[in-house]
């Protein structure tokens, strides 16, 4: 279906757009592909709703929420304490906070490359920079590549703390503006390396991962990453100003985290929520 973008009609006293049928999302380009295939389902589903998606990653989509001039935030990350504060002051509440999806991180080299696995260790020595060559880690005698996200993707954010340990990335990293351009560069360069969702799992190839030098290496599935085996995988969520988790909006909500929302999850790459988490 083609993309549908409305112009919003604005509350002067608020601010939020007040567009009856109208629902704007930004945020995460993570989610992007994934938002666009439910937006189109249920626009496909429900004639008087138009639903416009854009990305721009997850820090945009805060940025957004807190100033009201999106209804729905999609990011790839918790909200920090600080854009908690911000949509506190903005509008007097809380962002609601919905998980809408599991995803693994995979990390993606060329597929000539012979490197089929690596520790959260070495990941974390290849991009802060301190290991530079693929030889010290099994591969050629080739210098490394490292491809990165820009730092207001919630991506960038989840990798830095959850494989750096809050280390800053190298210096001599190219930024990227989003994952599939990091696969697109990974897929022409031998030396490449980059991270991003398993979504986007096109163009190169993953590694299995290692915990540590004693653990089993694990490939990216949905059964490694629903049991928390895999060692990269985190929650997708949407949040919300509470004031709008009502009516059309609060509708899209739960048919997002429905069977039939969630088997759009699926069907895009990422994996569903437990059932237990979808009430």
């Amino acid at each position: 279906m083609k993309k549908l973008f409305t112009i919003l009609a604005l509350s002067a006293a608020t601010g939020i757009a007040a567009l009856a049928g109208n629902i704007t999302v930004k945020g995460s380009d993570t989610l992007l592909i994934l938002a666009q295939k439910w937006a189109e389902t249920y626009m496909g589903q429900h004639k008087d709703v138009k639903i416009q998606v854009s990305g721009g990653g997850s820090g945009i989509g805060f940025a957004a929420l807190q100033n009201q001039t999106t209804d729905l935030c999609d990011a790839s990350r918790k909200a920090k304490s600080s854009e908690i504060a911000n949509c506190m002051k903005a509008f007097g509440k809380r962002p609601t906070e919905y998980k809408v999806a599991v995803d693994g991180l995979s990390v993606y080299v060329n597929g000539e490359n012979p490197v089929k696995e690596l520790t959260i260790e070495q990941l974390a020595g290849i991009f802060t920079g301190k290991v530079k060559n693929w030889k010290e880690v099994g591969g050629p005698d080739a210098p490394i590549t490292v491809y990165s996200r820009e730092n207001s993707s919630g991506t960038y954010e989840f990798f830095k703390e959850h494989v750096l340990k809050g280390a800053d990335f190298a210096a001599s990293a190219q930024t990227m503006p989003g994952t599939a351009a990091i696969l697109q560069a990974v897929s022409k360069d031998k030396s490449g390396i980059g991270y991003g969702g398993a979504g986007y799992g096109t163009g190169a190839k993953h590694l299995s991962i290692k915990k540590d030098d004693a653990s089993p290496a694990i490939e990216p599935t949905e059964e490694s990453i629903i049991n928390g085996t895999y060692p990269i995988w985190r929650y997708l969520y949407v949040y919300v100003n509470p004031a709008l988790d009502k009516g059309e909006i609060g509708a899209y909500l739960n048919w997002i985290r429905s069977d039939d929302g969630q088997k759009i999850v699926k069907d895009a790459g990422y994996f569903p929520l437990p059932a237990k988490l979808r009430q």
